[in-house]
């Protein structure tokens, strides 16, 4: 505002009340409120179960460098990934210039000036109210007209574009008055000057004007910041803490950090989740990113993750402020449905997406291991459970068939527990026992074998690695099956594993403790990769043809290995055409968190594998859906045959492709 004395908007006394005494009233009672709220929330997410998120503090920095400031999965929706990014930056600006001149109004006798009294500054402002009302334009077409699915279209989010769109245009107008009592435009506010001849008629009342829109500036923000903790804006205070102790242990650890032995036991009402989970649902935006992305919730499972975390906030605010004797609803069972929890495939898409770094995945395991423990499982997993539990694989075969696949084999792989091997190959169960798997599995063997590699087996020493397991719940199974590995393997020699699995891959990459030894874990693609840059793989034909690739969520999304498959496609000479989902946004194929075991339930749309083969089906030109993942053979080539796309794509490995490429 103007440095003229006359200007100052503090000088006014409206009803007879002075102008100062009015905005300290008004300041104390809005944060007065604001505290209350914050405090009450912060009380009820302390009751959850302890959880370490205090470890690494300067990664965590940089975590909220890149995250808060940057925000760089806001831009995974482009449509709206730019108005948001403006808009929040505008926030951010206008709220530090806001206490700024509260601070000017509070304390007259400070020597600073209001903040667009600064010409620098008073132009920043000018151009950026304009610009993040470009933002709240676009924001608002798209929910009118052009709503993605699942985009929460309430009053309240309506609210924030009106109330946002106010403290731009009283700060425009605040600056346009201005100019007018002065009677000239400054080039240091350029849009205010375009508003000037509109508003010429003002004359002398121009500089009421001015204190005018400041007040509504001002009261517009107050009053906001009573209205931000009990809104859906919530997130904007609560979501820099959620990624500032989100999590920098690798995507595929499900382990809980320093939590006491009760969380394995699972969670069935909220003060059994830890204090982080909570705070994952007061950061919730609402955008619906993760529905969006859901395989389960496209198909028409009973599942919308965002769901997950709102009836996880909205039951702890509910049941914690609850009156004493009001009886609080049952959680699970109630609030939350078996049906959704068991939807899951746990491919990570959800958390991949959310611009807030929620952790969806984790939430809904703890919650399943709740009904494992309650024994509230369908007969499928009970059997697969109880097959792992006696054999040590979800086939319930004798673990002496586990390598009968080898017989065929000119040469009878190595023994890791009896001699060294560089590497060692852990198979898999699907690979090991799937019928459908048996002669990929060999021809991998064959590769390894041509290509002079020195591996071996554990035999009838492997057993189910356990991913899966803990991602259905059944915590105690895993860490069984986890403890007999172990021993197996310390008394093997190798220098590297390598699995075909990407599933088997992920835990031992990120699950198993390995006595503090720093062990290598490949998936067979990265060794095929590296095998071709070493001119150790024999390729003595160049393919045709034009083929895509699916990228396994337990490969891709969850540890980062896209290229490696690519460059092997490229070496034998095939034409890759992307899907439009690939890499980190590629489709789950349905079968993760246990759902191969599981049955459909009715009513679905289509199964994720059926979308999956009509879009690879659906690519120009191309015949083949090429894979890495012994579970996407099994479900890709069941899809194919149940979408009609049988003789128009065939579903291959990867391994039968480089094999081709060897036998000349």
């Amino acid at each position: 505002m103007s440095a003229v004395h006359e200007l100052d908007p503090i000088r006014i006394t409206p009803f007879g009340v002075p102008g100062l005494a009015l905005l300290w009233v008004l300041t104390v009672v809005a944060f007065g409120i604001f505290a209350f709220r914050a405090s009450q929330l912060v009380r009820l997410m302390m009751r959850g179960r302890p959880e370490n998120r205090f470890d690494r503090l300067p990664a965590r920095v940089l975590h909220v460098a890149r995250h808060v400031f940057l925000q760089p999965r806001i831009f995974n929706e482009t449509s709206i990934g730019l108005a948001h990014f403006l808009i929040f930056w505008g926030f951010c600006v206008y709220v530090a210039c806001f206490m700024w001149g509260l601070l000017r109004g509070l304390f007259p006798v400070l020597p600073i000036p209001y903040p667009d009294e600064v010409r620098l500054v008073g132009l920043f402002l000018d151009v950026f109210a304009v610009v993040v009302l470009l933002g709240l334009v676009a924001a608002a077409v798209r929910r009118a007209f052009f709503a993605p699915p699942h985009l929460h279209l309430s009053v309240d989010a309506n609210l924030i574009l009106l109330w946002i769109g106010t403290l731009m245009l009283s700060s425009l107008f605040g600056g346009a008055f201005r100019l007018v009592g002065e009677g000239a435009p400054s080039p240091w506010l350029p849009f205010g000057s375009l508003l000037m001849p509109g508003l010429a008629g003002a004359g002398e009342a121009a500089g009421s004007w001015v204190k005018a829109m400041w007040w509504v500036h001002t009261l517009g923000v107050l009053s906001f910041l009573i209205y931000l903790p009990y809104s859906k804006h919530l997130h904007l205070m609560a979501s820099p803490f959620n990624v500032f102790f989100g999590s920098l242990r690798p995507a595929g650890d499900l382990a809980i950090a320093g939590a006491s032995e009760e969380s394995a036991a699972g969670a069935a009402k909220w003060e059994e989740f830890t204090w982080k989970q909570l705070l994952g649902g007061l950061s919730c935006a609402e955008c619906g990113r993760c529905d969006r992305a859901c395989p389960a919730a496209t198909s028409g499972f009973p599942l919308l993750p965002q769901q997950i975390i709102q009836k996880l906030k909205k039951n702890m605010i509910e049941t914690g402020l609850a009156k004493p004797g009001q009886e609080p609803p049952a959680f699970i069972g109630g609030v939350m449905t078996e049906a959704e929890l068991w939807a899951c495939t746990t491919c990570m898409s959800c958390m991949e997406r959310c611009a807030v770094l929620n952790e969806q995945i984790p939430t809904i395991v703890q919650m399943r291991r709740h009904l494992v423990s309650e024994g509230a499982v369908e007969k499928t997993l009970q059997d697969m459970m109880a097959s792992l539990n006696r054999y040590g694989n979800s086939f319930g075969k004798s673990d002496r068939m586990r390598a009968k696949w080898t017989q065929p084999l000119p040469a009878k792989p190595k023994d890791a527990r009896k001699e060294p091997v560089e590497y060692l190959w852990y198979v898999g169960d699907y690979a090991s026992f799937d019928p459908r798997l048996e002669d990929i599995t060999r021809k991998t063997a064959e590769i390894l074998q041509q290509a002079g590699v020195d591996f071996g087996l554990l035999y009838e020493g492997e057993r189910n690695a356990g991913n899966d397991v803990r991602r259905v719940g059944e915590e105690g199974l895993f860490e069984t099956l986890r403890d007999k590995n172990a021993q197996v393997l310390a008394k093997a020699q190798f220098q590297a594993i390598v699995t075909t699995d990407p599933h088997t891959y992920n835990t031992l990459k990120n699950e198993y403790a390995w006595d503090g030894r720093a062990v290598t874990v490949l998936h067979y693609t990265e060794l095929l990769d590296r095998l071709l840059a070493q001119g150790r793989l024999p390729l003595k034909k160049r393919l045709a043809g034009r083929v895509t690739y699916h990228d396994p969520c337990y490969l891709g999304r969850y540890n980062g290995v896209y290229d490696p498959p690519r460059r092997v496609l490229q070496a034998l000479g095939l034409e890759l055409v992307e899907m439009p989902r690939s890499r980190n946004r590629s489709y789950c194929c349905g079968a993760g968190g246990g759902r191969i075991w599981m049955e459909d339930v009715p009513g679905i749309k289509e199964r994720p594998a059926e979308s999956r083969v009509r879009e690879a089906a659906g690519l120009a030109g191309v015949d083949t859906l090429v894979v890495s993942c012994p579970k996407d053979i099994a479900m890709f080539r069941d899809a194919v045959k149940t979408t009609d796309n049988e003789g128009k794509i065939a579903v291959k490995d990867l391994a039968e492709l480089v094999w081709e490429a060897m036998q000349g």
